[in-house]
């Protein structure tokens, strides 16, 4: 990187930096908004530079609250592609560092520039101060599973159709969190297993095996969502034990609805 940036987005501004970049590049510091990008445009390029993200913990957690994001994040880690540390003294800017230029990332509401330095005592000086401050800095625990692990092990343990399905639940939402902010994985994987009329056991279970929650918020969160109605359950003898219980749409608009509508009509209900 020689000269300034100026882009569309910060998409734009991460892809030119990492396809410039030798070896290494560390991500200091970056907006949430920019960690998302970094995490698209690291899934994009076909040969990216393995990048070290190092952000503030706050942050970090708060966005891990995403399940998109998280999985997208964990299976970049996973690749080797990423690794993620916590930053305990935050610069005022954020920064794309290299051992050949440093790049101060600055947003608008319609643009994004990258203002470049590539004067060799400041960048030295630079890198060298954060690759310092790296080797001392704690891993950021992921809580969330691969992305690719999620769907390999759905469609393994629940079939083509229900993995799809959730595919398409998830292609259709800018974010999978609850809260109050929409829908997390959770309350998604119960709503994709009613509409192939699974049984709570088999999908609870895929969940707890595969990290994505345990049994037990499953079973709170169905409960949830059977009181305000997207929810039904019909009882299903087995040989030995107590009957389980095979979950159902609870409305006639969630059961006419195409996967990819599901999540909206869902929010509605839920709102």
């Amino acid at each position: 990187m020689r000269s300034n940036l100026l882009r569309d987005s910060v998409d734009d501004i991460l892809r030119e930096c990492l396809s410039a970049a030798g070896d290494d590049i560390v991500v200091v510091n970056p907006s949430p908004a920019s960690i998302r990008s970094l995490v698209t445009v690291g899934g994009e390029l076909s040969d990216p530079t393995p990048v070290r993200l190092f952000a503030a913990r706050d942050p970090l957690k708060d966005l891990m609250e995403d399940f998109l994001v998280a999985s997208a994040i964990a299976d970049l880690v996973e690749e080797g592609l990423l690794r993620v540390r916590t930053l305990q003294e935050v610069p005022n800017s954020a920064l794309v560092l290299s051992e050949e230029s440093v790049v101060s990332l600055v947003e608008s509401s319609d643009q994004a520039a990258g203002l470049v330095t590539t004067d060799d005592s400041f960048v030295e000086a630079t890198y060298a101060d954060y690759d310092g401050r790296w080797a001392d800095a704690p891993e950021f625990s992921l809580r969330t599973p691969p992305r690719s692990r999620v769907m390999e092990t759905l469609e393994a343990e629940l079939g083509a159709t229900t993995a799809a399905d959730f595919a398409a639940v998830l292609d259709s939402l800018e974010s999978a969190r609850g809260g109050g902010d929409g829908l997390d994985e959770v309350t998604i994987s119960l709503l994709v297993a009613a509409k192939n009329g699974e049984l709570l056991y088999d999908i609870s279970k895929w969940g707890e095996d595969v990290g994505v929650a345990s049994k037990a918020t499953f079973s709170r969160t169905k409960t949830r969502l059977e009181d305000s109605g997207l929810l039904d359950t019909e009882k299903v003898p087995i040989d030995v034990g107590r009957p389980r219980l095979r979950l159902l749409l609870g409305s006639q608009r969630l059961e006419d609805a195409d996967a990819d509508d599901l999540a909206g009509i869902a929010q509605e209900m839920l709102a």
